[in-house]
Parts: structure tokens; C-alpha cells; sequence
């Protein structure tokens, strides 16, 4: 069959065609034709809101929220010529919590009608009743004023369930033929599309209608010395984002380029997916011949495509305030950043390390409107000036650190899920001084510049860490020099933030993401982003990956 055939029959290979259990995306397979039907009336929505709230309040519960989620996904894979998978997914139905006895209990239901709305939130009381006989303190939830009938959109320009599969496929082909074009020996790409229509209303007097939008282009690209036998590979420079199709539409205005002698480009707002995809076969091949680094201390330049990462697994997940209080232990650890460690007023970092949260950021993973307890969301302050000021907190957790009102940070990846803690956006603030990459490369008399996320470890306490990335150059005597290989650098928390010796100004500053996020059992997954400008750190420690012992 022909690849244009292929692609004509949309409808029958996504009924042929998945990878099972990939992470987040799930449901029932569907032709991507259903993933444009409008979904129920936000009037509709209302009312079987209501059933189950009314149902709730007489079953004894003294709160009670409903979601009723709509989750659309699609996923195109391709490697060289062919298209190895297309895959449209669709899931409904909606999650009642409740609080009785002083406790939390939750069912959700696929029969989504007021009788079924009804008796998802009848169990759900029965449980909050049972498990209230092994609660000992009662939940106290932070007062939230009803926000009456509301909505939020993701402000897209182009929906990427309306571009036609054929189009996703033409795209991604033509990064595989860029790359090969230029010496790749092998290259997959993947699509990755969400959308989730959310409605929220609680007995608070909230009725939120949302609609969130995520997309994620991506690739591998590998080269290979046959002779030898040695193969090296680089990822994609893209960043899953907030947005829709208008991210592949690629605009000179959102590349940045990178330090002068790597060749490399920066996205902002929107991917150039074919001319990162011939620049990372280039690479690729040029990674191949590169310099293995010498172990040793290195000023470090880190793009804000690989410090996402470290932004991520170092102050992310550590001010989780249920991973500080040991509740998240049994998932990825604790955190060191413990109540009691920061009331020691110890330093993070350095006086230059300003890291805010976020549920607001325009084309961010992370914005909503409103969170999945109808919490407004907002902007605060993680560290200020290098201290740890706050913590990531939802409305039954603010009380524990004196605390009024929530953070606006509750999620759940689906309506049969329940909410709980999650990261919002964590970003570094750029620098206030005017400062390029090039300006801060000048400075810097021996380093090593790095680009692109890698693969990484780091303690159960969020403490002790080694991060690699996907480029690596040389920086002597204030310029790039040439590429390394087999790099990385390790490090704890403290002393790594505490090395934060300067940040680019706003003009570089750019979203890295996440967009499967795991935490909690059983297990889900949420998308979020970390915002940062170039930024240098000192004297750290780097490892050569390819040593022998």
C-alpha cells in the first residue's frame, strides 16, 4: 500500500494501530473525525452537575465537587519513510468527590446521566463514611468563594484536531527526509495532541467550563559509523507547549539563535521542525568524531531547553508540599526541603535565583484558568532571592503551613481519577541587566555549554543529582572552541543553585516542558512547564560518561 493510501484510511488505522499503554493517553479508539464533535451543553453539563451535588448534600456530605471530562488525544508516529502508527482516543465521564465525617471519599462513572451522576455521588459518600473511621484528624479544606458560572479557553489559534492526519503525516515525513537528507542514518518523529474539555462545579457555587489545549512535536535522529560501529543520536530542540497547530508553524521571530560556533537555534512560540531536524543529523554525525570531555570543574552555560529538567527535578518536585510531608514517599522519594530545613533560613541558591510557580503563563503547559477544585489560579513565589519563601499547596494542605487560602496546583489527569497535588509551572526569572549568550560566554575562561535535555538521576530526597544533555561545547577563554561528547555533571541541589553566577535577560528567555509528568499511586500523569534564560553556573563538578573502571 502506498503511504498516500495509508493515510487516506485514517479511520481504519486508528482502529488497527496503537501503542498500547502509552503514557496519558488512553480511552476508547476512535475514527479522528469523532474528535471534533462538539461535546454536551455547557447547560446540560450543569444540571447533571447538579444531581450529583444535590444527591451528595443529601446523602450527608458537607462539600461536594463534580468534574465531567471530556479527553481527546491524538498521536501520529512515523521513522524514516513510513508511518508506523496514527491514533485518536477518546474517554467520558465524570469524577464526584466528597467530604463526610470529616473525610475525603471519591467514585466516578462512565453513565453520565443524572440517575448515574446521582449514584457515583451517593458511593462516594458511603466511602468518605467508611474511611472516616481510620481518619484521625478531620480534613480542613481553605475557604474558596463560589466563582458562579465562568469559562477558559486556550487561547489557540489553530486546532490541531482540525488540521487533517494527512498533513501531521506530510509534516513529519518531511523532518525524517531533512534529516536523512543530511546523514541520518535512522530518525523516528512522533505527534502528540491533547485536549481536555473540562466542567467543575462544587456546592462552593462554582460552574467552570474549560478548554485546554497541549501539543508536542518531537524526534530522534541517530547517526552511525558503520565502520566502527559507534552510533550517537539528538532529540528534538521543541518544547511540548500550551498551544495548537500554530506551534508548527514556524515564525523568524521566535528563533533565538544559540552561541556563535554551535550553529544551534533557539523556539520560543513556535518549531521549525524540519531545519532542527536537518541541524540535529549534522549533529548527530559531528557528535561521532567529538572530543571525549575531561573529568574536572567547568563553568557551565546551561540553554533553557536542557535547565528545564534540572529546574524540574531540583525545585519542582522538592516543594511539593505532600512530598515535603513525606505523603508522595513511596513515589520518587521525599524531599529535603523539609518544614523544618527551611525554618533554618539556609540558602537554595544564590542571591540571584528568583523561581516563581505559576498556572498563568501564556502558552504554558500549566494554564488554565482554574484548577480541578475551582481555585483561580495565580503567580507566586518559590524562592526569593535565593531563600525558599513558599511551597506548592492545594485547599486541604494550606492550613499546615498557616496558610489562607490555596495555590490553585490541583489536577487530575481524568474524570475517573481523583485531584490532588500537582506541579504548576516553575520557572527561573530571567536576569534584570542586559546580558546575551554570547556576553556571557566572554566571560567564562573554561567551560562547557550545553543544549538539550538528557538523561538524568537524582536521589529519593530530590538532593543528589547527574544530569547529561543532548549537544556539548567547549568554551576557552571566552569562546566556544569545539564539541564534546560523553558529558555530564553531578551535583546536589544546594551547591548547584548555590553556583547560579548569571542569567540572560527576558529576550532569551524561553519554555522547556514536561509532558508526562508522573506522581502518585495509582499513577498519573500532568503536563507543566519551566521557564528560563541562559544561565551560568561555577566550578561544577563534570563526569565523563565513557570512562572505564
Amino acid at each position: 500500500m502506498k503511504r498516500r493510501d495509508f493515510v487516506g484510511l485514517t479511520g481504519l488505522a486508528t482502529g488497527a494501530l496503537w501503542l498500547p499503554s502509552f503514557p496519558g493517553f488512553g480511552g476508547t479508539l476512535v475514527d479522528p473525525a469523532r474528535l471534533l464533535e462538539p461535546g454536551l451543553d455547557v447547560a446540560v453539563k450543569k444540571r447533571l452537575a447538579d444531581a450529583a451535588l444535590n444527591a451528595a448534600k443529601a446523602a450527608g456530605a458537607t462539600y461536594a465537587d463534580v468534574r465531567i471530562g471530556r479527553y481527546l488525544n491524538q498521536s501520529v508516529f512515523t521513522r524514516e519513510k513510513q508511518v508506523q502508527n496514527i491514533a485518536s482516543g477518546e474517554s467520558f465521564g465524570a469524577g464526584v468527590r466528597v467530604l463526610a465525617g470529616g473525610t475525603w471519599g471519591f467514585a466516578s462513572t462512565n453513565t453520565v446521566t443524572e440517575a448515574g451522576m446521582a449514584k457515583a455521588a451517593q458511593l462516594a459518600v458511603q466511602i468518605a463514611k467508611a474511611n472516616s473511621k481510620v481518619q484521625k484528624e478531620p480534613v480542613k479544606l481553605a475557604p474558596q468563594k463560589g466563582q458562579g458560572e465562568v469559562a477558559w479557553k486556550t487561547p489557540i489559534q489553530v486546532n490541531a484536531f482540525e488540521v487533517p492526519v494527512k498533513d501531521k503525516v506530510d509534516l513529519l515525513l518531511a523532518a525524517n527526509a531533512a534529516a536523512l537528507d543530511n546523514g541520518a542514518s535512522f530518525v523516528n518523529s512522533a505527534l502528540f495532541q491533547v485536549n481536555e474539555q473540562k466542567y467543575f462545579a462544587s456546592t462552593d457555587g462554582s460552574y467552570i467550563d474549560q478548554d485546554v489545549h497541549r501539543i508536542w512535536p518531537n524526534f530522534t535522529v541517530t547517526a552511525i559509523d558503520r565502520t566502527s560501529g559507534k552510533f550517537r543520536s539528538r532529540d528534538a530542540l521543541s518544547a511540548p507547549m500550551g498551544m495548537g497547530y500554530e506551534y508548527l508553524q514556524p515564525k523568524a521571530e521566535d528563533k533565538i539563535a544559540g552561541p556563535a560556533g554551535t550553529g544551534l537555534v533557539g523556539y520560543r512560540n513556535s518549531f521549525d521542525m524540519l531545519a532542527d531536524a536537518a541541524l540535529a543529523a549534522k549533529q548527530a554525525k559531528q557528535k561521532l568524531t567529538a572530543k571525549s570531555v575531561t573529568a574536572g570543574k567547568y563553568d557551565l552555560v546551561l540553554d533553557p531547553n536542557h535547565l528545564g529538567l534540572t529546574i524540574h527535578e531540583s525545585v519542582g518536585h522538592p516543594t511539593e508540599l505532600d512530598r515535603v510531608l513525606g505523603y508522595e514517599a513511596n513515589y520518587a522519594g521525599t524531599s529535603f526541603a523539609t518544614l523544618e530545613w527551611r525554618a533554618k533560613g539556609q540558602p537554595y541558591g544564590s542571591k540571584l535565583v528568583n523561581i516563581v510557580a505559576d498556572k498563568r503563563q501564556p502558552n504554558s503547559l500549566g494554564a488554565v484558568g482554574y484548577d480541578d477544585e475551582g481555585v483561580p489560579t495565580k503567580e507566586w513565589n518559590i524562592i526569593q532571592d535565593g531563600k525558599l519563601v513558599d511551597y506548592q499547596k492545594i485547599r486541604d494542605q494550606a492550613h499546615i503551613v498557616n496558610q489562607q487560602e490555596s495555590d490553585g496546583c490541583c489536577y487530575a489527569d481524568s474524570w475517573s481519577t481523583v485531584q490532588f497535588q500537582r506541579m504548576p509551572n516553575i520557572s527561573l526569572k530571567p536576569g534584570t541587566q542586559k546580558l546575551s549568550v554570547d556576553e556571557m560566554i566572554k566571560g567564562v575562561d573554561k567551560g562547557i555549554y550545553i543544549a538539550g535535555r538528557g538523561s538524568f538521576s537524582i536521589d529519593q530526597q530530590r538532593y543528589n543529582s547527574q544530569f547529561g544533555g543532548q549537544v556539548f561545547y567547549a568554551i576557552e577563554k571566552g569562546r566556544i572552541t569545539e564539541m564534546l561528547e560523553d558529558v555530564a555533571y553531578q551535583t546536589n541541589t544546594l551547591e548547584f543553585w548555590g553556583s547560579c553566577a548569571a542569567i540572560c535577560d527576558a529576550s532569551d528567555y524561553r519554555l522547556f516542558g514536561s509532558f508526562f509528568d508522573g506522581k502518585g499511586q495509582p499513577s498519573q500523569v500532568s503536563a507543566v512547564s519551566h521557564g528560563s534564560s541562559t544561565t551560568r553556573f561555577n566550578a561544577v563538578n563534570v563526569i565523563n560518561t565513557a570512562r572505564k573502571i
